[in-house]
Order: C-alpha cells, then structure tokens, then sequence
C-alpha cells in the first residue's frame, strides 16, 4: 500500500523527535554509509536461501531514508531548530496525513469489499428449469406487471410461508 518512502518517513519522523542537529547528521551519515553498502551488497549478490530478505528492497529502503535525514538536517538548518519535532515539520506532517488518508481509505474500500463478500454468500443463484405451460404462465405474468420473470419468481419466493405440517403457501398478492 505504501511506497518504500513513505513507509521510512513514518519511522524516520517517529525516530527523529527530540534529536539535536548533531544526532540528525549522525543518523544521515550512517543512511549513507549504509546505502552504499546495501549497493555494493547488490553487485556480488549470490545465491539466496528462501528466507533471505529482499537486498533491493534493502537498497531502496536506505536510499530513501538518506534523502529522509538530509531533508530534516536541511530543514533543521534552514529554520534553526535545536532539534527536531515532526509537529513542526509542515511537509513531513502533510504526508503524514497523506498516508493517514491513503491508509483510511483502504480500510474503507477492505470494508465494502467484506461486506460484498458476506452479502454474496448470503444470497441464493438459483437456475431454474420450469414445464413449458408454467413457463409460459409466468412469461405472461411478468409480461402484465411489466416485471422480468426472475422478479416475480424473487417476489413470490418472498411471500412463501411453511405451515406447521410442512406446507407451503403464498396468499394472492399483486407483484410490484
């Protein structure tokens, strides 16, 4: 749902709160120094068991938490904060509430389609294969009501009651 970046702007913003100016250069260096590790780990890349992480999401992970330090380290510069505070940070909050939204949204839609899902189970498909004299009765039928004969067999299965001997009735009524 989420792009590498976004994922690491979450943490870097949770993890950076109260960090000095120092603290958030240290923290830069070493997204750097591992970035480029990670990138050099993608050149001699072996075999690899089936447990092993993937090293290119690896990669892009660090990639994307050096520009995340480096734009707080330039931010802190560039507004003179003794430290960091993402309450602050007016473009890490924007995408903050950004992937709130996205993530809501999700939620949403998982929701619906949940709902589908359960209303889908608990509806009945039935095909139904009628003598051509009741076929014709209930083309008729529907023909007068202006209904396809499927409603008026959907209307007449809705009004059906069993009796207590097992019987079961529908009293007149007039398809709408």
């Amino acid at each position: 749902m989420w792009s590498a970046e976004d994922v690491v702007r979450a943490s870097v913003r949770r993890q950076g709160e109260g960090l000095s100016v120092a603290q958030v250069a240290d923290k830069a260096a070493e997204a750097q120094r591992r970035e480029r590790e990670t990138r050099q780990q993608l050149n001699f890349l072996g075999d690899r068991g089936p447990y092993d992480s993937d090293p290119e999401d690896l990669a892009e992970q660090w990639v994307a938490r050096h520009a995340e330090w480096r734009r707080i380290a330039d931010l802190m510069d560039a507004q003179d904060w003794p430290v960091y505070s993402p309450e602050r940070d007016v473009q890490g909050s924007t995408w903050a509430r950004e992937r709130d939204a996205q993530r809501e949204g999700a939620l949403a839609r998982r929701a619906a389609w949940q709902r589908e899902r359960q209303d889908a189970r608990d509806e009945l498909k039935a095909q139904v294969w009628l003598p051509a004299d009741v076929s014709r009765r209930l083309r008729a039928i529907a023909a007068r009501t202006g209904f396809s004969p499927e409603q008026v067999l959907a209307q007449l299965a809705d009004r059906v009651r069993m009796d207590n001997d097992g019987a079961l009735t529908v009293d007149a009524f007039t398809p709408r």
